[in-house]
């Protein structure tokens, strides 16, 4: 049984070490999401930090003001839903379905 308990607790060591690992590489990955047709550009790394955000300057007019802003959001929410979605993925990798999608554990 002692045996058992040790392997188990080396398992559980090496999961947490991956599982780091994947945590600092999040920060180095990215993806982009678009909305209005490409106009508005949000980039977001896989901590779900939005790391820029690119207008296309044709679409900068204050008449239009609320519609930029409701294009910026939703190109935001996009990217941060792609973020999530990145981590997922590389969390999945490592734990091959030992922890349950949609689990949001802290960190990712």
């Amino acid at each position: 049984m002692k045996g058992g308990m040790q392997g188990m607790l080396k398992q559980v060591q090496k999961l947490q070490a991956e599982m780091q690992k994947i945590q600092s590489e999040l920060g180095n990955m990215t993806v982009s999401e678009e909305a209005g047709g490409g106009m508005i550009k949000a980039t977001a790394n896989g901590h779900k930090e939005i790391v820029s955000i690119e207008i296309d300057p044709q679409v900068i007019k204050a008449e239009e003001k609320e519609i930029l802003e409701d294009l910026v959001v939703a190109a935001v929410n996009k990217a941060i839903q792609s973020a999530n979605k990145l981590a997922e993925e590389e969390l999945s990798k490592v734990t091959k379905g030992m922890i349950p999608p949609g689990l949001n554990l802290p960190g990712f």
